[in-house]
Parts: C-alpha cells; structure tokens; sequence
C-alpha cells in the first residue's frame, strides 16, 4: 500500500499561476523549508518529509483555517490506488457527464440520453461500487483467509449525474454556455473528486473542455488547418463520419492537418515515433473507442473521457470495462504530478445478421486495447524533463 501527500488538496492548490499567487511564498516564509521542497510537496514528488517540517505545515494548515488540529496530519495522506476501479472508487466526489438530444415533439419534457450511454454509465457505475466485482473477495468471508475488512473497501462519499447539451441540439452558445457551467462548478468544488465525461466530442460538449484543459489549447477549435498532423495538440484524433455532426473541436473533425484529408472515419493516435496509426469504424464489423484520464493525486482531482466512436462502439466498450478493465491501468504517462492514461480501443465483429444488435448489451468483439505511446503523450506535456512509463517508475 502506498501513500500520496495531499497538500495541494487541502489549500486547493492547482498548477495555473493565475490561481495561486504567493501559495508557495507563504509556506516557505511561514515553515522555512526550501522553494524547491515545497513545490515537490504540492506535486506530492517528496519521497520523504521530516517530523520538524511536518510540524510547520500542520501549523500552517491550522493557523489559515485549511485544516482542524484534530484532522491533521491524517488529512494530509491518502491511498494510491491499485487499479482501475479504485481510481475511481477513491475519489469522495464522482460525477457523471452525458450529452442530451432533444425530442423532436416536446423539447422541453422529452429530451433524452443515448440508450448506448445509459450503458456505459450503468458499467461505470457497476464496476465502481463494485470494484469490478472484486469487492466481495475483499471484504472476505470473516475466516482467517480474510485479508481485508469491509471497511477497507473503497467507494465515493458523494455521487453526481450532470446532463450538457449535445452539439447541434441548441445553439453553439447555449451548448458551450452549459459545458462551461458544469465544467467549472467541478473545478470550484472543494475535496477529492472526479468528472467522467461520457461520450465523444460528437455528444457531450464537456469532453471537448476537459480534452483542451488537458492538453492546454482552445476548445470548440478545429485543428484540421495545422501545417503537419505532428502540430495537433492532442495525440488522438476523432476522425468523423461525412454525415456526422461536425462540432468544431480540438480533437475531432474531418483531416489531420491542411495537406492530409484523412477520408476514413475512426480514431488516429500518434505512435512513438510521430507517424499516425488508423483504427477503423468502417463497414459492418470495425468499431473503435477511447478511454483518456488525467490524475493529479496531490490535488486529488482526476478527469476521464470515454466514448466510442457510434452507439456500438460505446455499448462494446461497456463490456470491455466490465471484462477487461486491468487493460486501462497502470497510467502510461507520469510526470510532474500527473498521470495520464491514454487508450484506444479497437473491437472488430464477428461475420453475421445485426437485426438486434440495437437492443443487445452483451455484444461480443474481438477487442485490442492500445496505448497511445508515452513519447506521443509527453511530446505535448513536458516542458522541461523527459518523462517515463509509470510502469518503468514503479
């Protein structure tokens, strides 16, 4: 078991300058310690801190009404996750983003999610209550095998539903008006948390906020006009279908760059060598989705994006949670107190009628989850260091 050190959480400490001025100063000039140690500190990057220098902080935290004497230091730790779900079931905050589509007949009673979302959130929901079906076996049986008690297991204080506006189904101002609201009520929401964001670009507007923030570039942009695809801010790219809905976004639209027109539909990742792969949602059998999360431990704040890439690829990635849910952990990229996990999934279908497949929850496909390489990640996020594999770190 290990621990991360939650400073950053408890003064709500976040990585934008404009949000945080004198933070570091005033600890240093409260506590003594070095600059440098307490910005590792804040990106929970100190293997070790000192009883003394513990001790100023805890006086720090009481004297600025961040923290009570009876709640430090404890407030100050908490468990790394271990896998998937309980990088989820740790945050005492969950809330859960979908797009909306407004009924035809009465827009203001009869709006409605996607069947193929409600799936997906109910899995979420499954596997985080559930630990993906693991949490029996924790909990143990109350013989001498039992490792760890009931209390051990870990799961959210609170549970949120948002509902955003799907692009085209109110104006682009309203649509991003919405997003923006929900977007920012979770950033100025205190404690640990997290935001799901259900769907593509295509869906829910949220997603195309949170993939920008995470990638520090404008939303409701299109890149399809950068000289080289190597240009794009994100290292993935939702290719659109000619008749989908074309929502301007960071992330999505119809060519890779000004010289590249990119005519299949799916999803194109850079590899680690900066040329890009194509994973097809072409024809009847090909299908693709993506699993996308940024985790800053020290603050506790995590942000995932799913979605697949049509309402099959969404119900097939449903299942691949459920079933494979080991397939998105650990992070493929860390640094600077962040984690990221980056993954398309590629599911192709068995040959065969698809009458009732509209209806089916259990879809089966053979299903390839790819990392999206760590070089393409940290290409767009260091600065100053090259970063490594989580995996290598560990």
């Amino acid at each position: 078991m290990q621990y991360s050190f939650r400073l950053a959480e408890l003064l709500g400490h976040v990585p934008d300058p404009r949000k945080r001025p004198g933070t570091i100063k005033a600890i240093v000039e409260y506590t003594g310690l070095d600059r440098h140690q307490v910005a590792a500190l804040l990106k929970n990057e100190v293997k070790y801190i000192p009883l003394k220098a513990l001790s100023r902080l805890c006086d720090f935290l009481i004297e600025h009404g961040h923290a009570t004497a009876e709640q430090l230091p404890g407030a100050l730790f908490a468990v790394e996750p271990e896998n998937f779900w309980e990088l989820l079931a740790r945050r005492r905050r969950l809330e859960m983003c979908v797009g909306v589509r407004k009924d035809s007949v009465d827009h203001n009673e009869g709006s409605f999610v996607s069947a193929s979302d409600s799936v997906l959130l109910g899995e979420l929901l499954n596997g985080v209550t559930t630990l993906g079906g693991t949490a029996k076996l924790r909990a143990g049986d109350g013989n001498a095998a039992s490792v760890l008690s009931s209390e051990s297991i870990p799961s959210p204080e609170h549970l949120k539903q948002s509902l955003v506006w799907s692009p085209g189904q109110a104006s682009d101002t309203e649509v991003k008006r919405r997003a923006k609201s929900v977007y920012d009520e979770f950033s100025d929401s205190k404690g640990d948390k997290a935001l799901i964001g259900i769907g593509s670009t295509k869906s829910n507007a949220v997603v195309e906020i949170m993939m920008s923030r995470a990638f520090n570039c404008d939303p409701f942009e299109s890149q399809d006009a950068v000289d080289s695809a190597a240009d794009r801010s994100v290292p993935f790219f939702i290719r659109y279908r000619d008749n989908d809905p074309h929502p301007a976004s960071c992330v999505g639209g119809l060519k890779l760059s000004k010289n590249d027109k990119s005519e299949k539909p799916g999803i194109y990742y850079e590899d680690a060598e900066g040329k890009w792969q194509f994973c097809s949602a072409e024809g009847d059998r090909d299908e693709v989705g993506f699993v996308y999360y940024v985790h800053r431990e020290s603050q506790g704040r995590l942000e995932i994006m799913m979605g697949g890439f049509s309402g099959r690829a969404t119900r097939l990635l449903a299942r691949a949670l459920a079933t494979r849910a080991e397939d998105f952990w650990p992070p493929v990229y860390e640094n600077q107190g962040i984690q990221v996990g980056g993954f398309i999934v590629q599911f192709s279908m068995p040959p065969g009628k698809r009458e009732a497949d509209i209806l089916r929850t259990d879809l089966v496909a053979t299903t390839e989850v790819i990392q999206i390489p760590v070089e393409a990640i940290s290409r767009r996020l260091d600065t100053t260091s090259r970063s490594k594999p989580a995996a290598e770190k560990a």
